[in-house]
């Protein structure tokens, strides 16, 4: 018992940089006291003191704001961050190292008995706000975004944002692909890192750019290389980088443009 709670508190050491020691954690997250309340009650309804179950459950919601059915299945390191609103379902199933944020919930679409919450793989992240509806699996290692709907099962490693939640960040390309679009956005004054801050139809637009640049200079060497073989003389000349307006790029997207490249 004392080990699963030194557990508990590095978990939330390691996740949350605002955690100054193991005596905060204890006298100030309502996460760590959501989580130890509920193994308390998690333990009298497998021991069908079903009502003073629900009733240490209702009092943690009280204090707590985080409301967790004591039949709901949650593994180790499970960590709520600030939590208020958070609500876990009766049939769900949670796995070891998983984050939830605040407003999150693990809720049901109906009325029948049987599975109707969702089911969390290891590993997963689910952003502030965000809805995982009905007997859906979340695949380990999957991060859901703020505010999103989950209503589909989330494969291995996946990201879902959005109403409904689509996958989003999937590389179709092969890693030499990537690289390749990084060797001709240094090229040409562009930081192609900081597409994986911008909304998803942007960076689609984006790559489909670079990825025209790169087929369009191919083109161009091929055809230099053939003048140069019929005798023609070429000048060599060096691709000047772009000048990027900081003002007009603030006013675009909303942020300065070297925040975007964090």
């Amino acid at each position: 018992m004392l080990r699963r709670l030194r557990e508990d508190i590095r978990c939330v050491m390691d996740r949350d940089p605002a955690a100054r020691n193991a005596f905060h954690v204890v006298t100030t997250y309502p996460g760590f006291h959501a989580l130890i309340l509920h193994r308390i009650s998690a333990r009298l309804w497998r021991w069908r003191l079903r009502w003073v179950a629900r009733m240490l459950g209702l009092f943690s919601r009280w204090v707590t704001g985080i409301e967790i059915h004591p039949a709901a299945r949650i593994g180790r390191r499970f960590f709520i961050d600030h939590g208020m609103g958070v609500v876990i379902g009766e049939t769900a199933d949670i796995g070891d190292d998983v984050t939830l944020y605040h407003g999150v919930t693990l809720g049901g679409t109906s009325w029948q008995s049987g599975k109707r919450h969702p089911t969390l793989g290891h590993d997963v992240v689910v952003g502030a706000g965000a809805k995982l509806l009905g007997p859906i699996r979340v695949g380990s290692g999957a991060r859901i975004g703020s505010n999103a709907v989950v209503l589909k099962d989330v494969p291995e490693g996946a990201t879902m944002v959005g109403i409904p939640a689509r996958q989003v960040g999937e590389r179709k390309r092969s890693a030499d692909g990537d690289e390749q679009r990084a060797r001709v956005a240094r090229r040409i004054g562009f930081d192609a890192y900081g597409t994986t801050e911008m909304p998803d139809p942007v960076a689609q637009a984006v790559n489909a750019i670079l990825d025209h640049i790169h087929v369009t200079d191919r083109r161009i060497e091929e055809l230099c290389s053939a003048v140069q073989q019929m005798g023609g003389r070429l000048e060599e000349t060096r691709v000047p980088d772009l000048e990027v307006d900081e003002s007009s790029v603030e006013k675009a997207c909303g942020e300065r443009p070297e925040d975007a490249s964090r």
